[in-house]
């Protein structure tokens, strides 16, 4: 999950696994794969420091194989 804003300033926390596409038109907007769209304050690059930030989390926290 990522935190954002949308445009109106309202908190949003977003699953990251749904993200289909970011685009900037020149606002940035969200596609989910289930077709929801969501315009938010951040840049696409934040959003995509975001999602590298969550998927590093996430992977860290597996056990180890060695």
């Amino acid at each position: 999950m990522i935190r954002l804003t949308r445009i109106n300033h309202i908190p949003l926390v977003l699953n990251a696994d749904l993200i289909e596409h970011v685009e900037t038109t020149p606002d940035t907007v969200i596609s989910l794969t289930n077709g929801q769209k969501f315009v938010v304050l951040e840049s696409t690059d934040d959003v995509i420091r975001k999602v590298i930030e969550f998927r590093r989390e996430i992977s860290s926290r597996l056990p180890s194989h060695d």
